[in-house]
């Protein structure tokens, strides 16, 4: 593939912990503004270069950061209605203040294949072992400026304080809806097996139906499908299952198609981008009526988490007492990976934590996936975009985040990837690539890094635009 240099520029500097960038026009504007969402709850946008505060929700956030600083909770999704422009409605992802729980499992959890008892875990007293609640809410910016909250679509259980995904909110230009990715749950290698389980939302592309006006005033807090009430379930269908953690769902426009891609992100050795046109999304009121049978999943989505990390059997990894320096990677659920083989979607591309090639990277953590349909970069026109969070190299002083690039193919097989090199000096800060975005027609990109990796240390975020 094609080596393709860009730029860096500079839009917006010393913000917190950027998890969404995207763009819309306000009701009576005529400009497109930049949105930027924070993980500790702030949303702003720019208005004639100037940084203004679009929505403050810090008070609504759980307490971040409180096990030395790393978290993957907060503000985590927002997406703009369709028709914003007219009625005002936007959609949010949060995890909720005060509902701090103690957690799914006491102690640390890595699955033993020679002991059935790693492999079969249940989640049990979910309503006192649990970490937080999420919550997807509809808002509504109202004549006078000000946003208000008008409902709360769903509150979700959820395990442990990690996998909540990202930048997970986006509106389907296919079928109108509301699309919510939830990664599995947390801890590490699904312990619960929850993304696999049609029952939980844990783990699930999930479409809702926002034009059902289901005023609930205050709808249940739940972990699973059957929990929720009809009218609930009503709005709801699953697009896919599988999902370990993940960096929202994008939409490219392919001839009378859309191309989806999403991004999972990996355990221990592999990143990975899936792609997809057909999917037979299956009614929550099916799910809740009856066991999925083999002969309904045909055409449903299965990214194949936790059998597998992308194109590779999941694995624990042991060091090799003859060489420290090499792993023994075992596989960790052998009946798992042999029976949802056939029936899960092969990734696009995958990169890995452990790549010795000259023209490759490793990874650690993908953090974003976006089309570019522009045309000022030529060279990635009609490309699929993404981010890792940072080099796994251990000769790397400061920190530095990777840009890539990858192309859509139609024959199914797996497709090589190219870094896209960046020629900003970041100096001796470290630099995580932590978000990616678009503006409304895919023909911009911006990108989020961050100085650090704890959220409690603020104002270390710059938003640039990646430009020839």
């Amino acid at each position: 593939m094609i080596k393709v240099k860009v730029n860096l520029r500079p839009i917006v500097t010393k913000i917190n912990l950027p998890t969404v960038i995207k763009t819309a026009i306000l009701p009576g504007d005529s400009i497109e503004r930049l949105f930027i969402a924070t993980q500790v709850g702030e949303i702003f946008y720019i208005g004639n270069g100037v940084v203004r505060t679009f929505l403050d929700i810090r008070s609504r956030i759980i307490k971040l950061g409180s096990s030395g600083g790393y978290d993957e909770r907060g503000l985590v999704g927002l997406a703009f209605h369709p028709q914003f422009y007219y009625n005002g409605l936007f959609y949010l992802h949060y995890s909720v203040a005060g509902t701090q729980g103690a957690g799914a499992l006491s102690e640390h959890f890595k699955p033993n294949p020679c002991d059935p008892k790693t492999l079969n875990l249940k989640w049990i007293n979910r309503e006192t072992q649990y970490d937080h609640i999420n919550t997807v809410e509809e808002w509504i910016f109202q004549s006078n400026g000000q946003p208000q909250k008008r409902r709360a679509l769903l509150n979700v259980r959820r395990p442990f304080f990690n996998h909540n995904g990202v930048n997970s909110l986006n509106f389907s230009p296919e079928t109108g809806k509301l699309v919510l990715t939830t990664g599995d749950g947390g801890a590490g290698y699904d312990p619960f097996n929850l993304s696999q389980d049609p029952m939980e939302i844990a783990g699930k592309i999930i479409e809702i139906d926002v034009s059902k006006n289901t005023f609930i005033s205050d709808p249940p807090v739940v972990t699973r499908f059957n929990e929720l009430p009809a009218s609930i379930q009503e709005t709801l269908t699953v697009m896919a299952k599988g999902v370990r953690n993940i960096p929202g769902i994008s939409f490219q426009r392919f001839s009378n198609q859309y191309i989806k891609y999403v991004g999972n992100v990996g355990q221990d050795l592999a990143e990975s981008i899936f792609s997809f046109v057909q999917y037979k999304p299956i009614p929550v009121t099916q799910i809740t009526k009856a066991p999925m049978m083999e002969s309904e999943q045909e055409g449903f989505i299965n990214l194949g988490w936790r059998g597998w990390e992308g194109a590779f059997p999941t694995s624990t990894l042991r060091s090799c007492s003859e060489n420290p320096t090499l792993d023994e990677k075992i596989i960790a659920y052998y009946n798992e990976a042999v029976s949802t083989s056939v029936r899960r979607l092969p990734p696009l591309t995958s990169y890995y934590h452990q790549d010795s090639r000259p023209d490759k990277f490793a990874g650690t953590a993908l953090t974003g996936v976006q089309p570019y349909m522009g045309n000022g970069i030529p060279h990635l026109t009609g490309s699929v975009v993404f981010t890792d969070l940072a080099r796994n190299e251990e000769s790397q002083s400061p920190v530095r985040g990777v840009l890539a690039y990858t192309r859509g193919r139609t024959d199914g097989k797996l497709n090589d990837f190219s870094i896209i090199e960046t020629n900003y000096n970041f100096g001796s800060q470290s630099a995580y690539f932590i978000s990616l975005g678009t503006n409304l027609n895919q023909t911009r990109l911006y990108l989020g890094v961050y100085g650090s990796m704890r959220v409690t240390d603020l104002n270390q975020g710059t938003i640039f635009e990646i430009v020839p």
